[in-house]
């Protein structure tokens, strides 16, 4: 049987750089993130072993710090452009080189963006799931009241951080959730579905905090399903609503961003 390597290139992922231009009192930086990969002119590094052709991936991390300090560094489409063709002219055996430089971006405005997860919440009432989509592949009967339990993952992101009291702000989008989920402990709040709660949740912490641009949610159905005691006459009984197996996989996953409509008209 014969094979064919139809593609094969190698090389160095992740290299960060930061390079400072001095000019006197005024110092110019650069930071980078850089990555190379070599094309070799033979495959006998993979078919036969020999190494002797290869520019080690730790040589190619050098080449990137030493060309920065030896020819500075100006744009990132440059410095590309320099180690591409360092590569292929230092090295005969090279037939292609490809670079790809991340340039982070200074002088621009602060975004913070705060979360908390694995926020796990469940209730045994007021929550259904009745009145959806049926076809011949649906099998899930109506759930006028079941166990309602998800494991949340919430992420909101600040339009503005003026005045903004981040302790406060994070015990405001917890409550807002526990409130949205659980609701007053003597009455409680009905769900119909795990994304009307989601939205509901969302759009109170957006009311709550003013300063905020959007919100993130994630909320996972966590089943609970009763367990079938009529199996069991003698010990066991017809109907079951105390004793329920936990399942959680395969799990529903429920996710949504909610932003205001002015920061979307910005966009």
């Amino acid at each position: 049987m014969v094979y064919a390597i139809t593609e094969r290139e190698y090389g160095k992922s992740l290299v960060k750089l930061l390079h400072v231009k001095r000019d006197g009192l005024v110092h110019t930086i650069k930071e980078f993130e850089v990555a190379t990969k070599l094309k070799l002119n033979s495959e006998k590094d993979y078919i036969e072993g020999n190494n002797e052709d290869i520019v080690a991936t730790d040589s190619q991390k050098n080449t990137v710090y030493l060309l920065a300090k030896r020819f500075g560094v100006s744009n990132p489409e440059r410095f590309a452009l320099l180690l591409a063709r360092h590569f292929l002219n230092q090295y005969s055996h090279v037939v292609r080189a490809k670079i790809e430089v991340v340039t982070l971006v200074r002088n621009g405005t602060a975004q913070v963006e705060s979360g908390l997860n694995k926020l796990q919440v469940l209730k045994t009432t007021q929550s259904a799931f009745v009145n959806f989509y049926r076809d011949e592949f649906a099998s899930l009967p109506d759930m006028e009241d079941r166990i309602f339990s998800t494991v949340v993952k919430a992420n909101w992101t600040y339009d503005t951080i003026a005045n903004v009291n981040f302790d406060q702000a994070f015990e405001k989008v917890k409550l807002a959730i526990l409130r949205g989920f659980a609701g007053c402990p003597d009455r409680g709040v009905y769900s119909p579905s795990v994304q009307q709660s989601m939205y509901l949740i969302q759009k109170d912490i957006l009311d709550q905090i003013r300063q905020l641009r959007d919100v993130y949610m994630q909320m996972p159905n966590k089943h609970y399903f009763s367990v079938d005691l009529s199996k069991f006459p003698r010990v066991g009984s017809k109907t079951n609503d105390e004793v329920f197996l936990p399942v959680d996989k395969p799990s529903g996953m429920i996710e949504a961003t909610l932003a205001r409509n002015d920061f979307r008209a910005k966009m």
